[in-house]
């Protein structure tokens, strides 16, 4: 069918992907802006059937709790906290939108997609129980990691993680950092309940449709080419904004735009494998999101955990991660994802992230050969009597990792995320994976800020109803944050005897 023949529409906002981002930005955009029209294109069909899917490794919750990749050790045996406070910051700013959504009806039965887990950082060996301390030490006195608790007694270690202890030789020393305040969101779940608002509240949603082409027009709005998938009906759609949040998909049509801020970026695509529980017994034995440390020269998403998820309101259990490699940018994607993004504008990035990266080529290589016994070894550092017949080996997601130019090196890889937005405002992106979905409101507010400049002045007074810490350090303002926690965890139903219930928009309005 040619484009004369192509249905033709009009929106103000159009979403790519109907993942955890596009779904957080529409939600915000229609508390925000009601009057805006919405259209959101997925090329699957479902919502939340890629990287969002929970039992695609996007559930745990980041908030920098027990994620040891986020509090490095220093030369002199101290610990640098500053990018654990800045990831739990943002955190609090998801949980703080989410209680919100769940006030207005926005979002319901908030134990669909969130309850309380502890999260566990657990080392083993001297040299790590020190480093361990050394963390407890820097991290317990700051207001965000109140409560954290440093374990390394055998008895207390047997009685809150039974599963991890049995057949455990304690002669080699263990530490724990245990944070009982933390929780287990199903991004899947979430991603739903948001994107069902969206629909309900005049959003129109466009299943089996991929988006082919960007367009950018003389008066700064965009053309955007959309193919049903199903049916081969082609549509254009003309359009004020467009947001790309298409996980992997999205550095293809952010080079498809055109727009400078794209241009040098690269991806790399690490697909991922976890052992999933299959015995209830065990499942029943632990509950904990416990961390380790990734091994010498591995990668940060090389980190291991033994980690509890709650799906649909029942327990699970998985291990992992185990990397594995494919061309494709998405789990449901094409092998040609990876080749088809080299361009004249970012071979160097990525040819020089192939010289620089020289120990994850290794380490990519030591997984893909990896068999089963070698991953069941693995998961018996944290679990001493696991048995391969209680594991199930399934796909997680596929993940892009970022390549980003660097003066001097070519391109670096970056194991983060990375707003890319337009100059003009009129087009933006997420790229990358990890801490991702934990901070998704954060990096849609962001995307608002930089986008919508002259409406964003505006937006603030209703910004702060929302998330009344908007603008705010919490771990430097320790009577907000005792006000957002108990509120949230309130509406949350994560703690229901420490709060008042009600919001503290109106007592903190002088704060902020």
């Amino acid at each position: 069918m040619s484009n004369q023949n192509a249905v033709e529409t009009k929106t103000d906002v159009v979403l790519v992907g109907a993942g955890i981002m596009s779904a957080t930005l529409g939600a915000l955009l229609r508390q925000l802006q009601p009057d805006w029209s919405i259209s959101t294109f997925e090329r699957l069909d479902a919502v939340a059937a890629e990287s969002s899917d929970p039992w695609n490794n996007a559930g745990t919750g980041h908030s920098a709790l027990c994620e040891l990749n986020y509090t490095p050790e220093n030369s002199d045996g101290t610990v640098d906290i500053k990018k654990a406070v800045n990831v739990n910051e943002q955190f609090q700013v998801s949980r703080q939108f989410w209680a919100h959504a769940v006030e207005q009806g926005i979002l319901t039965q908030p134990k669909e997609f969130i309850n309380p887990v502890a999260h566990v950082s657990f080392v083993h060996g001297e040299a790590n129980a020190k480093y361990l301390r050394a963390r407890y030490d820097a991290l317990a006195g700051n207001t965000l990691f109140r409560g954290m608790e440093y374990i390394n007694d055998p008895a207390e270690f047997t009685k809150r993680l039974p599963l991890m202890a049995k057949g455990r030789d304690f002669s080699d020393p263990i530490a724990l950092n245990w944070s009982q305040d933390g929780t287990d969101v199903d991004f899947g779940a979430l991603t739903k309940q948001l994107v069902g608002h969206i629909g309900k509240t005049g959003g129109k949603m466009y299943f089996g449709h991929e988006v082919t082409n960007l367009t950018q027009n003389s008066d700064k709005t965009w053309t955007v080419k959309v193919t049903n998938t199903r049916t081969g009906e082609k549509r254009v759609v003309r359009t004020r904004f467009v947001f790309v949040g298409a996980g992997g998909g999205a550095l293809h049509l952010l080079q498809k735009s055109g727009i400078k801020e794209a241009k040098g970026f690269g991806g790399f695509p690490v697909s991922g494998a976890f052992l999933r529980c299959t015995n209830p017994e065990l499942i029943a034995q632990h509950s904990a999101k416990v961390y380790g440390k990734a091994a010498v020269g591995a990668p940060p998403m090389s980190v291991p955990h033994l980690d509890t998820r709650v799906i649909g309101n029942k327990p699970g259990l998985m291990f992992g991660p185990y990397a594995g490699w494919s061309p494709k940018f998405l789990k449901q994607g094409r092998v040609t994802d990876l080749p088809g993004s080299v361009k004249p504008n970012n071979i160097l990035s990525m040819l020089g992230v192939g010289v620089s990266e020289l120990g994850l080529v290794k380490y990519l290589v030591s997984e893909l050969t990896k068999s089963e016994a070698g991953r069941i070894v693995d998961l018996r550092e944290f679990a001493p009597k696991a048995q391969a017949q209680d594991w199930e080996l399934i796909t997680a997601g596929q993940r892009v990792q970022v390549i980003r130019r660097a003066k001097g090196k070519g391109g670096v890889l970056e194991f983060g995320t990375a707003v890319v937005a337009a100059e003009d405002g009129s087009i933006a992106g997420l790229l990358g994976a990890s801490p991702g979905a934990s901070t998704a409101v954060p990096a849609m507010l962001d995307v608002l800020e930089r986008c919508f400049p002259t409406e964003f002045q505006g937006w603030k007074g209703k910004l702060r109803e929302m998330i009344p810490s908007i603008g705010v350090k919490l771990a430097d303002n320790e009577g907000l944050f005792d006000q957002v926690w108990d509120w949230s965890s309130k509406v949350l139903e994560l703690d229901s005897a420490s709060a008042t219930g009600s919001s503290p928009v109106a007592d903190t309005a002088a704060t902020v």
